[in-house]
């Protein structure tokens, strides 16, 4: 039963790598933001969020656990599921999401232990997300992008943008998702 609670964790990892992976293959088409977004913007940044309410819940040596079976699986989905697999752009998304993903992850799960013990609870899910989310923009962008035309310096800065405000908008989330999770942990101890 103890090693049952990781499969929502890992199945929502793999749900949003492979969702953002196809998602950022086509532009935000709304308000002339298609040459400074894609619609894989607004899912990526969940994945700071399952590896934070993990490492809040569970500590850091289980949510390392999600990151690497969340990266072997989100790789292998994310081929499958590229638009165009055998096309140089799609094999390098798959890569550049491999890496950008498993350094990003792991150093957002690093920093969020360090700051564990902060006073204010909102400042390891804030601050590991701004700075991974930082490094997950630039690895995965230039990986996948550049010298390809498509105007990824752009892209990346959107997209950078759109993970900063989602990472301040599910700070409530995640504090409900956290007190509900240790609550159900609390009534199945006693």
């Amino acid at each position: 039963m103890k090693s049952l609670k990781i499969i929502p964790f890992v199945v929502a990892m793999m749900v949003i790598v492979l969702a953002s992976n196809y998602l950022v293959q086509f532009p935000f088409s709304y308000f002339k933001l298609e040459n400074i977004l894609t619609w894989g913007a607004f899912t990526y940044p969940m994945a700071f969020v399952v590896t934070d309410i993990a490492n809040r819940v569970y500590g850091f040596a289980f949510t390392k656990k999600i990151i690497f079976i969340g990266f072997i699986w989100g790789i292998i989905i994310s081929y499958l599921f590229s638009l165009s697999p055998i096309d140089l752009i799609g094999v390098r998304i798959v890569i550049g999401s491999g890496i950008a993903f498993l350094v990003a992850q792991m150093l957002d799960a690093k920093i969020f232990d360090k700051l564990r013990n902060s006073k204010k609870w909102f400042v390891p899910p804030f601050v590991s997300s701004f700075f991974s989310s930082l490094i997950d923009t630039i690895l995965f962008f230039s990986i996948a992008f550049y010298g390809t035309g498509i105007p990824w310096v752009t892209l990346g800065m959107g997209d950078f943008a759109v993970k900063l405000l989602l990472a301040i908008l599910m700070l409530i989330p995640f504090k409900l998702i956290v007190a509900n999770i240790l609550s159900v942990k609390r009534s199945a101890i006693s």
